[in-house]
């Protein structure tokens, strides 16, 4: 504060005195303030306090404008530069244009009102003449260049904020007018480029784009009195020829930020621009842009290119065009609402730039920034997609050349058309045309997948373009196409024949897969298209393919909706002619299943297509899989698999039962329960030795609730096969209760598209490496909660688990065999505690069951299971209504 004030005081003197003194001695009580200052800055933190800062910023920037005249004027152009550098350099003792420099360069950094009086003082055009000269001349090289290349530096960034500090202003740029210097320096970056300062080429951009943002009416007309822009585009076409790319894109950019940040004032530098042949010298420019590495002149190519994109609004009047809406449209399309936002293309010649560019290279960022002007253009304004499609047609002529383009470009290009229908509603039928075309003719596979893919999105955006792609002529020519793949696949039956697709022809059959079932969905009419071709037969033979198979079942499960028989066929079938170690197909094929059962009419067509059979000959063929240690080639599959296909093929099972009083009385008669509780026991986690059980005395006693929560629990260590018995028990349970098709234990496998396919046996070893992490299950019961009494719906599963009951052993595990069997009985007992789920336990012939099943315990007054036993046995016999089943 001190030091302020005493400045303050001192420069009050100055201001009293200095009218009485000669020039010399005003400059030096003036230069002898500047040290004062910059210590009081220094020692406040940068805060500037003086009361008169305007007019001491004034005499300061005065002096500095008068030092760079006298060190300047009437001195060729490499003297000029030297002096002015010695000037301005910092070498021991600052000198006194560096003070100045400085001192200003604070100054400028303060308040509006002290930089209009900075600008007032003439240093604007001083220091545009100081920017010629250090931007022209290049410097001499001297041996203590990299001495002094630090205090270059700080001078540089002071003498270009100083600029850019005044220049943003209007009346800065103004003052400019004063001299010839702007122009000169404009027409110098366009002619000079190539002979210029190197380290000054990036400041005088950034002075130059400052300006141009500055620019006001008169300062446009006087860059047009003197043909500024004509003489700049006729420099730069003839660097165009020399230059590297990369250099003529920056100068070319300065010039044309004078065009574009001149038009909201006035359209003057645009039309002289254009007049002499601008556009052309743009695309000349980045035509020669192809090839050029990644971010090697990008900033500047960019510019040019979003300034281009800006220039589309750049245009006295509306585009007035009406095109010829085809139809039909989406719903809620209605051009003649469509509000405009005023970003409107108003100019066409710079698109037609941008247009030809994209036709004429195949250079993968030139391309790919042009579609993403053109994304910009329509995002603008909605009106914009229409204005260009039904004048200049750039889609649509683009569609004929993308397969010509790198394949990130013609990525992006669908997505730009996928755009048209997700972002403006609108389906362009012409364009549509083409891509189809173009997928009919695949000339580049990489190109028909993406073409493909970008129609599959549309698909599934609306119901209409099932009708579209049909009346097209799109899903016949697909299912020709798998028709004919369908037939190699056949011939090739698993063999690895050449012939066989890989890599991206692979993936193209897999999304034309996906696109006949988007086509499908929801369309009876097309599915019976797919009927009438005889591509059933056909489409089943991609079943066998893991990447295919998610796809053909959806349009497998289409088929369902006009023929349940068929579809019910197809599925059982290749349930039953897939192969022992085929689990991953099995497991897809029953949660397609269980998807159609949702359906009650499905029912019938399962039971006649033999559905229950084959369903329970899965568990047949799984015949020892899950002994403890497993053996042979069950060791390899993984014994999660294993549960995970007992659980989907018992939830089928389950699902065809349910509340169709047909199927259960089917299942029952034919007594499909007893074949389901032979098959469950041969699994391997089952007793079958049929040794005599050595009863044990129980130190502890757990319920089947706590069972289910132990062996859910991976730390406990139950034996392995207790964990699987007591899963498929849990299963049995919820089938019981009618529950078991809604429940999902198992996270769902997605098969990815890219990575070679594993056939089942090395997928199931990957597994058991990775193993499936089970959900919990869905009923967290408590033990109290277990004892409630509940609804039994398949009384024939209580049967089952009886049978099951004696084969809950292991030797050398007798206590724990001992004890989950206990737990088991005591669970059967709860469910049947009420008089009416007694009856329906009778009918279902349980008591027999446990007669036949348990014949050791009743035998025997010591056995553990004796008394439960027989305290389910009377509950039973009481609700007996046949006498024969008591005797």
């Amino acid at each position: 504060t001190l030091l302020w004030e005493t400045l303050g005081q001192q420069f009050v003197e100055y201001e009293q005195v200095a009218p009485f003194l000669i020039p010399e001695d005003q400059q030096r009580r003036l230069l002898e303030l500047l040290p004062l200052f910059l210590k009081a800055w220094e020692q406040s933190a940068g805060v500037i306090v003086l009361p008169n800062i305007q007019l001491f910023a004034s005499e300061v920037s005065k002096l500095l404008t008068k030092e760079i005249k006298r060190n300047l004027n009437g001195k060729p152009a490499e003297e000029a530069r030297l002096a002015l550098e010695q000037l301005l350099q910092q070498k021991g003792e600052a000198g006194d244009g560096y003070l100045l420099l400085k001192s200003v360069y604070l100054l400028s950094q303060t308040d509006l009102r002290t930089i209009w009086n900075i600008i007032g003082s003439g240093l604007p055009a001083a220091l545009m003449q100081c920017l010629y000269l250090l931007f022209t001349v290049p410097p001499k090289k001297t041996s203590d260049d990299t001495e002094t290349s630090e205090g270059d530096a700080q001078t540089q960034e002071m003498l270009v904020k100083i600029m850019l500090n005044m220049y943003k202003e209007e009346q800065g740029v103004e003052e400019l007018l004063t001299a010839d210097k702007l122009q000169s320096l404009i027409i110098a970056t366009s002619s000079l480029w190539d002979q210029c300062s190197h380290s000054w080429k990036v400041p005088t951009g950034r002075v130059l784009r400052t300006i141009s943002k500055a620019q006001t009416k008169t300062s446009i007309v006087y860059l047009q009195a003197v043909d500024c822009i004509k003489i700049a585009v006729q420099n730069l076409f003839k660097l165009a020829d020399t230059l590297p790319a990369c250099d003529v894109c920056e100068a070319a950019s300065i010039v044309l930020c004078f065009v574009k940040d001149s038009y909201p004032v006035s359209s003057a530098l645009l039309t002289e621009f254009e007049n002499n042949d601008g556009y052309q010298l743009l695309l000349k420019i980045l035509l020669r842009c192809e090839g050029l590495q990644q971010n090697e002149g990008d900033p500047y190519l960019d510019e040019i290119l979003d300034m281009l994109t800006c220039l589309t609004t750049c245009g006295k009047t509306e585009l007035k065009v009406s095109g010829n809406i085809l139809h039909p449209q989406l719903p809620h399309f209605d051009f003649e609402r469509t509000q405009s936002s005023g970003m409107t293309v108003k100019n066409l010649q710079p698109f037609q730039v941008l247009q030809s560019i994209f036709q004429r290279s195949n250079d993968q960022h030139l391309c790919g920034r042009i579609l993403a002007a053109i994304g910009t253009i329509w995002a603008w304004d909605r009106v914009n997609f229409f204005l260009l499609e039904w004048t200049l047609q750039p889609i649509n002529q683009f569609t004929d050349i993308i397969h010509f383009k790198p394949h990130p470009v013609q990525v992006q290009f669908f997505r730009l058309v996928e755009s048209i229908v997700l972002d403006l509603s609108y389906v362009p039928h012409e364009i549509l045309k083409k891509v189809q075309y173009l997928i009919k003719e695949n000339i580049v596979p990489f190109c028909t997948l993406t073409a493909l893919q970008c129609l599959l999105c549309m698909t599934q955006k609306d119901l209409l373009f099932s009708d579209i792609f049909r009346d097209s002529g799109l899903l016949g020519l697909l299912l020709a196409l798998l028709r004919k793949e369908a037939k190699i696949l056949r011939k090739a039956a698993g063999t690895h024949l050449p012939g066989l697709k890989e890599g991206t022809e692979k993936e193209l059959n897999v999304v034309m897969l996906k696109m006949v079932a988007a086509l499908t969905a929801r369309s009876v009419r097309n599915t019976v298209v797919l009927k009438d071709y005889g591509m059933v037969p056909y489409i089943k033979i991609f079943l066998d393919d893991e990447c295919y198979r998610s796809a053909t079942l959806s349009i497998l499960e289409q088929l369902s909706a006009i023929n349940y028989e068929e579809y019910m066929s197809i599925i059982i079938g290749a349930l039953c002619s897939s192969t022992q170690w085929e689990l991953h197909l099995k497991v897809d094929l029953l949660k397609s299943l269980l998807r159609i059962l949702e359906s009650p009419k499905s029912h019938s067509a399962f039971r006649t297509c033999s559905g229950f059979n084959g369903l329970l000959s899965l568990l047949s063929d799984m015949e020892g899989a899950l002994q403890d240690p497993p053996s042979g080639q069950w060791a390899a599959v993984g014994q999660n698999r294993i549960l995970e296909l007992v659980f989907y093929t018992l939830q089928g099972i389950t699902a065809a039962l349910h509340l169709d009083p047909v199927n259960s009385n089917f299942f029952q008669r034919n007594g499909l329960f007893e074949k389901m509780a032979e098959d469950l026991g041969s699994l391997g986690c089952f007793w079958t030795e049929g040794k005599r059980q050595i009863p044990v005395s129980l130190e502890k006693k757990r319920t089947f609730a706590e069972f289910l929560d132990a062996a859910f629990c991976t730390s406990e260590p139950f034996p392995a096969w207790l964990k699987n018995c007591i899963w498929i028990l849990n299963f049995l349970d919820h089938m019981v209760k009618g529950t078991l098709h809604q429940e999902s234990y198992f996270k769902e496998r997605k098969p990815e598209m890219g990575e070679e396919v594993r056939d089942d046996q090395e997928a199931s070893q990957a597994q058991e490496e990775h193993p499936v992490v089970f959900n919990r299950p869905g009923n967290k019961l408590s033990s109290s909660a277990y004892m409630l009494d509940c609804t039994i719906v398949h009384a024939g599963a209580v049967c089952v688990m009886v049978r099951l009951l004696p084969k809950l052993y292991k030797e050398g595990h007798a206590e724990l065999s001992q004890e989950i069997q206990c737990a088991l009985v005591d669970h059967i007992q709860s469910l049947v505690k009420s008089e009416k789920s007694r009856q329906v336990m009778c009918e279902s012939g349980l008591l027999s069951t446990i007669i036949t099943s348990c014949q050791d315990a009743f035998c025997s007054d010591s056995h553990p299971l004796h008394l439960p036993l027989t305290r389910v046995f009377e509950k039973l016999s009481s609700q007996a209504v046949e006498p024969h089943v008591l005797r």
